[in-house]
């Protein structure tokens, strides 16, 4: 049987121990109080409804772009609108699986989109590139957010 000391003592020390993880996460390590610091961006408050402007006009010209570097992704030259991507259901598959696309005039896949993180080579494609807007994206017709100043490689360096 236990002493009635040492009860105390095991009950007092997770008493200290639970002052000190109450109280002691308040400070910093340099010793002052910690500040909670606004958020830079998005809502004030998480849980609202915040109005998103509406998409812009999609570019449906059908036209191959030129990519700006060697792996980006190709554009999606078409609306997409009411495609749908789940698990179970795949609409860009319709056109661009390799045998669909001498009816569709769709370019295929590329190879890389059967290759597994592994580089194993699969019969379909691997699930890690079934979700196609993760990376192909819809161009539309609006003006930049932002000043573009991207340059290809061959022009850096040279003057204007």
């Amino acid at each position: 049987m236990r002493s009635l000391t040492g009860s105390w003592t095991v009950l007092a020390a997770a008493a200290a121990a639970c002052l000190v993880l109450a109280f002691g996460a308040a400070f910093s390590q340099e010793g002052g109080v910690v500040r909670i610091v606004p958020r830079v961006t998005g809502n004030a408050q998480p849980m609202a409804l915040e109005h998103i402007p509406p998409l812009g006009r999609p570019v449906v010209d059908d036209v191959k772009r030129m990519r700006n570097y060697p792996e980006q992704p190709p554009i999606i030259p078409h609306s997409i609108d009411g495609y749908q991507l789940t698990l179970n259901t795949n609409r860009c598959m319709d056109c661009h699986k390799r045998e669909f696309t001498e009816g569709s005039g769709a370019p295929m896949i590329s190879v890389t989109h059967f290759q597994d993180r592994d580089g194993q080579v699969l019969s379909d494609v691997t699930p890690r590139r079934y979700f196609c807007t993760a990376c192909h994206v819809q161009q539309t017709d609006v003006q930049p957010l932002v000043r573009n100043t991207f340059q290809d490689a061959k022009d850096v360096g040279r003057k204007p």
